[in-house]
């Protein structure tokens, strides 16, 4: 009697969080982000999933982490040895992943005509990034829309340039999961050394689609509304967010192209070999795919230090917010340059494109960083002490999977060097993928509660600082 009174105390609190009970929407969507991994992980599993003798349950997790979390670092040969259906697990963990829970659970609202209520609204605007609740079903419907345009225009190119190499329906398929994989930056390639081949290694069809999908993906679904609403009514009025995110990426992109040619333009095994049109356009390809995406077409292990080191502070930054990427994204990466100018010139407000930026967000953009750097930091020093690889190896598996982006140094150019890790070490590398993809600001406000401003203040005190 005891025994079952406890089961249904259990239970009870069991359906108490399922219909909501007291947990909030900061707390409610990393579980479900969660979810998706464990189904994900249990299909990976089944013997139809895998070719040979299966894979291990923790390969089968972090393969799921990876691609829910739009990572693209893998310790198993995705197209050896996964089944097309362990790849199709894979793909739509990836196009799951990239959209968001919210987003899925809403469409899946709306098929079944079902109405959506204030705490789906709250939960689509924490993981879509949005600034308000006004117009958040509309918005997403834009975005499967965006998506699944995008993704379409992308597979056909991308089809028409791999049907030279291979049979129509091979590469109608190859087409649509980098198209996917892509544009939500997932890095995730059928190709198991990944786009390193000769053939498509500066190939300008498969490198401009490939790396346009990646920023188009990233940049941030908030910045097509934005131009939506702005074609709708005849105006060019861009808010302060969409600039931001446009200049701060495309200022990436130029000094992100720019920097690894410095570096690489002299390094015999990457670069130096190449036409300078072809060293251009490898650049150009990293400094985007870096920032979130993990796509590449040299081998990373071949590249020089300075250069893994500047792709670190790349994978840092990520993509834009409300977008497929990770990383601090590029409007906090903005706001803390244009604070430490501001600070340096001696104004008391952060000033961006005519306008104030609230203390508020500035505060918020140097928590988001400061996480960030001590998750990164945290976790490199954690898998020095556990791992044998170098300490700049472990310290760019680490960035790669806190900015989701999938680059890695590598076990022979195929898998990432998490593939040489203990399964401790896999462990670390999958909480990784999982808090850098849900956002460290994100996870601290997951275990705080909201509470009350207090009314009144304490006296004010200087220390000194420098």
């Amino acid at each position: 009697m005891e025994q079952a009174i406890i089961h249904r105390g259990v239970a009870g609190r069991v359906l108490d969080w399922v219909r909501g009970g007291r947990y909030t929407t900061k707390q409610i969507v990393p579980v479900a982000f969660l979810g998706m991994i464990v189904l994900g992980t249990l299909l990976l599993m089944l013997p139809f999933a895998t070719r040979g003798a299966g894979i291990r349950f923790i390969d089968a997790l972090f393969t799921m982490t990876s691609a829910v979390c739009v990572t693209g670092l893998v310790v198993v040969d995705t197209p050896k040895d996964f089944t097309l259906f362990g790849q199709l697990v894979i793909l739509l963990g990836i196009q799951l992943g990239g959209l968001g829970y919210s987003a899925t659970a809403t469409l899946l609202l709306l098929a079944l005509g079902r109405r959506i209520g204030l705490r789906e609204r709250m939960m689509m605007m924490e993981v879509l990034n949005t600034l308000s609740m006004e117009g958040l079903v509309r918005f997403v419907k834009i975005i499967v829309a965006i998506t699944f345009v995008v993704e379409s225009i992308g597979a056909l190119i991308l089809t028409a340039r791999f049907s030279f190499d291979m049979d129509l329906m091979h590469a109608l398929y190859f087409g649509v999961f980098h198209a996917v994989s892509a544009f939500n930056n997932a890095g995730f390639s059928l190709f198991s050394e990944n786009l390193t081949l000769e053939a498509y290694r500066t190939d300008l069809t498969v490198n401009l689609t490939i790396s346009t999908l990646i920023v188009l993906g990233g940049i941030g679904f908030l910045v097509y509304r934005d131009v939506l609403d702005n074609v709708r009514g005849l105006r060019f009025r861009l808010s302060t967010h969409t600039k931001l995110a446009l200049l701060v990426t495309g200022l990436l992109i130029v000094g992100g192209t720019v920097g690894i040619w410095a570096f690489e333009v002299q390094n015999e095994k990457t670069l130096a070999a190449l036409p300078f049109s072809d060293q251009v356009l490898v650049a150009y390809f990293h400094s985007i795919s870096a920032r979130t995406a993990g796509f590449n077409t040299i081998d990373m292990s071949l590249v020089a230090t300075p250069t893994l080191y500047f792709l670190i502070l790349l994978m840092i930054i990520g993509a834009s917010p409300g977008g497929t990427g990770g990383g601090i994204k590029t409007t906090t990466f903005g706001i803390v340059c244009a604070s430490i100018w501001g600070t340096l010139k001696g104004r008391a407000d952060v000033m961006m494109f005519h306008r104030r930026i609230p203390q508020e967000l500035v505060m918020k953009s140097y928590v988001l960083s400061a996480l960030a750097l001590g998750l990164v930091t945290g976790f490199t020093m954690l898998l020095s002490y556990s791992e044998s690889q170098s300490f700049l190896a472990i310290m760019f598996e680490v960035a790669s999977a806190a900015g989701t982006v999938g680059l890695s140094i590598g076990n022979g150019g195929v898998l990432s060097l998490s593939a040489l890790f203990s399964d401790f070490g896999k462990c670390i590398i999958i909480a990784t993928m999982f808090l850098g993809r849900l956002g460290p600001l994100a996870i601290g406000l997951f275990a705080v509660k909201t509470h009350e401003d207090l009314r009144y203040r304490y006296a004010e005190a200087r220390v000194v600082l420098g």
